[in-house]
């Protein structure tokens, strides 16, 4: 009876396992598919090409932590398994900051930690006690890059437009930041970078699995896409009154979105003529407020209708507009460029100086002194009016 019972053990023993690795299995299929997709479509854009990295990383995770895997090999696999937090924070500022950037910094990062995991792995054997050490430090390395990847997601939260993003961010971080916590947190126990596989490593198969689903589920998902004519532009500034229904039935838009034209025309009256983005600290549930609109219409309206992924740059875009009138007016030539900033709506002069340049190439200065340079002083030709006339 007692080997029997043993026997029944031991087959359930090695279906776990089994199921452990079909989950594994599935995960790389379905992590690969989504690279394959993004070659397909020439993704070249930095968040599609860190969406890979990620993607590569979680194959290379399923099967670097499963069951069996020969030990002799973590001396190189653990290192760059630690670097997949860096990835992941880099990917999640690409995916949730429109505004950000690549530097050649960030890649100094990942081969830093992954320099610096091969060091640990090496002296593994040598220095155990400090490779331990070094191990730990490396798993707070990891912790706050993950921390700074959550953060970043709820930061700009709010002010997130897209739909579908919104409803994605959070279970995606939730389950990749709860990897990561594991993997770091190997750094406390014996090995020193990564929690090697075992046959009890089903639950990690499992959320792998789920990871990829969401990530598939993100990737092959379609947006619907609204073109922004000169139709819409009209009616959303209220310009060409006796043309807003030949405009209206020029404008062409998805079929499964519906975007209010009036509600455009009035949201464009509160920033074009009530002048509403001066109000510091603007934000989207107030302006719907506004309006007396739900917001999450709102956002629909100013997404899909407007073309904006952000509130921010929503705003910014008016908030720039007058920045640039006021700055080449002759009459506030010797008012402070902090003065005309706040009037704009800008709580702080950093945001004002980055979002000026991000949107004229030139600094706030440069811009009044190339304005007062020119023949015809206070005149700025290179302004965009929001208002368009449709021809």
């Amino acid at each position: 009876m007692r080997e029997l019972s043993l026997e029944w053990r031991r087959q359930g023993v090695t279906g776990l396992t089994a199921i452990d690795l079909g989950f594994r299995g599935a995960t790389s299929g379905v992590f690969l598919l989504i690279i394959l997709v993004a070659l397909l479509r020439r993704a070249t854009d930095q968040q599609a090409i860190l969406g890979m990295a990620m993607c590569a990383g979680g194959v290379f995770y399923a099967i670097a932590t499963a069951p069996f895997f020969p030990k002799s090999s973590w001396w190189w696999v653990l290192p760059i398994l630690s670097a997949q937090p860096a990835v992941f924070w880099l990917w999640a500022r690409a995916a949730f900051d429109d505004d950000f950037v690549l530097r050649r910094w960030h890649g100094a990062l990942w081969l830093g930690i992954v320099a610096f995991g091969f060091a640990l792995t090496v002296g593994w054997a040598y220095w155990p006690a400090l490779a331990g050490a070094g191990g730990r430090g490396l798993a707070l390395v990891n912790l706050a890059l993950a921390f700074a990847a959550a953060v970043q997601t709820v930061k700009t939260w709010r002010a997130d437009l897209v739909a579908r993003r919104r409803r994605l961010r959070l279970a995606m971080l939730a389950m990749n930041v709860g990897l990561i916590a594991v993997v770091a947190g190997a750094g406390f126990a014996a090995i020193p970078v990564a929690v090697p596989g075992a046959p009890g490593s089903l639950p990690t198969a499992l959320a792998l699995f789920v990871v990829a689903i969401i990530a598939g589920l993100g990737s092959f998902a379609t947006q619907p896409v609204v073109p922004v004519n000169d139709a819409t532009a009209a009616i959303a500034s209220g310009s060409g009154r006796g043309a807003d229904r030949a405009a209206a039935e020029r404008i062409v838009v998805d079929p499964r979105v519906a975007v209010d034209p009036i509600l455009l025309r009035r949201l464009d009256h509160l920033m074009t003529v009530e002048r509403t983005y001066r109000q510091e600290g603007l934000a989207i549930g107030a302006l719907a407020a506004r309006l007396d609109v739900p917001e999450h219409r709102l956002r629909q309206a100013i997404n899909e209708g407007l073309g904006y992924r952000n509130f921010n740059a929503f705003l910014n875009r008016y908030r720039i507009e007058d920045a640039r009138l006021a700055l080449s007016d002759v009459t506030q030539r010797e008012v402070p460029v902090l003065t005309i900033a706040m009037d704009a709506g800008f709580q702080s002069i950093g945001p004002f100086n980055r979002a000026f340049k991000a949107e004229t190439g030139v600094t706030p200065t440069e811009f009044r002194r190339e304005a007062f340079s020119r023949p015809e002083t206070g005149c700025d030709p290179g302004i965009n009016q929001p208002h368009r006339e449709i021809g």
